[in-house]
């Protein structure tokens, strides 16, 4: 008899604990916070991690109703979805819980994209960084995969050529996405953007041997032109012109790409600077550089694709500052550029003085 005393008062202690899970369940309790708020679960959190932050952040304030929920529901840290998530103001208990559970899609219920913004960088190093600030990707992490010999095997480029793969844009993904992912996004997008179409613009540029060849171009044309985009098409055709005659590039972004930061807010290039012993120096070497010398906009790259169809072997930034330039046909119409465009420059200076 006393044995059934005991298995009686277990009995209805676990009774007593599922009631009291299944009161908070339907009891509706809410949240405290009194705007949206923006809350993120690591992928290396566990569930006391993420009670304890929701309790921090003000959006929670009874952890045994919380706790009991998770009770009723048997949730534990391996059904966590992470991510970013939205909790609006008075959202229930239960709903928070059911929102971070995990689907068979490998994301939380109620997670959230984010915006992801790489533009205007000049290495795969600048893109990892930048991109490491937007989602849970660790920006050494991805450079060390991206250049391990198995995954420039994997989607055939060399480590000089790999920025090809990166279009820069703005895309919609998980916080949580990690370095793997985030490669596979983006080669998904890279095969999306070479279409048939683009792949047959590439077909008839004889001078391109791969995709890669059109973004190194676009590249420099880019550094070349980064304000008057009407100027693209212009500027690629003069250097398909150079490149069909087995002339040197002669653009001033490669040689100055060689030096590095050493360059930084250094306005006039002299010729020491051309100097520089670089493969990518297209005054020493003939042909294109070994690969971009910036991540170009995919604009530019449909620029060179779609490149003129004009007799341009030469350009000189025009006298008045603009930023644009006079295209030249002849070496003398050239160097008449130039003698205009330096005398404007003296002017300037004696001006400035």
């Amino acid at each position: 008899m006393q044995c059934l005393k005991y298995v009686s008062f277990f009995l209805l202690a676990i009774v007593m604990v599922g009631c009291d899970s299944m009161s908070a369940y339907f009891n509706n309790e809410k949240t405290i916070n009194d705007e949206t708020t923006v809350f993120y679960i690591h992928s290396d959190d566990d569930l006391e991690t993420v009670t304890q932050n929701l309790i921090d952040q003000k959006i929670i304030d009874d952890e045994d109703a919380f706790q009991a929920i998770i009770d009723y529901k048997e949730f534990n840290s391996e059904k966590l979805g992470a991510g970013k998530y939205e909790i609006e103001p008075g959202t229930e208990y239960k709903n928070i819980v059911n929102g971070f559970t995990r689907n068979r899609l490998g994301n939380g219920n109620k997670e959230v994209e984010v915006q992801v913004t790489f533009n205007n960088c000049q290495d795969i190093k600048e893109v990892a960084g930048k991109v490491s600030k937007q989602i849970e990707m660790d920006s050494a992490e991805f450079v060390n995969y991206l250049m391990s010999d198995s995954i420039l095997k994997k989607y055939g480029f060399s480590p000089e050529k790999i920025g090809a793969l990166f279009l820069p844009n703005t895309y919609r993904m998980y916080w949580d996405t990690d370095h793997i992912d985030f490669l596979n996004y983006m080669a998904k997008e890279f095969k999306s953007f070479w279409n048939p179409e683009r792949m047959e613009l590439l077909r008839n540029k004889k001078v391109f041997s791969g995709q890669s060849d059109v973004v190194t171009l676009a590249s420099i044309v880019y550094k070349e032109q980064d304000k008057y985009p009407e100027e693209w098409k212009t500027i690629a055709g003069l250097y398909i012109n150079r490149l069909k005659k087995g002339m040197k590039l002669q653009s001033d972004p490669t040689f100055r790409f060689c030096w590095g930061d050493e360059l930084d807010g250094v306005e006039r290039l002299l010729n020491v600077h051309k100097e520089i012993d670089c493969p990518y120096n297209t005054y020493i070497y003939t042909g294109l550089p070994p690969g971009p010398i910036c991540i170009p906009p995919s604009s530019v790259v449909d620029a060179v694709l779609r490149a003129e169809n004009n007799s341009y072997l030469f350009m000189c930034a025009k006298p008045d500052g603009d930023g644009l330039h006079n295209f030249a046909k002849s070496l003398s119409q050239h160097n008449n550029n130039a003698a205009k465009f330096q005398r404007w420059i003296s002017q300037q200076q004696r001006a400035n003085r």
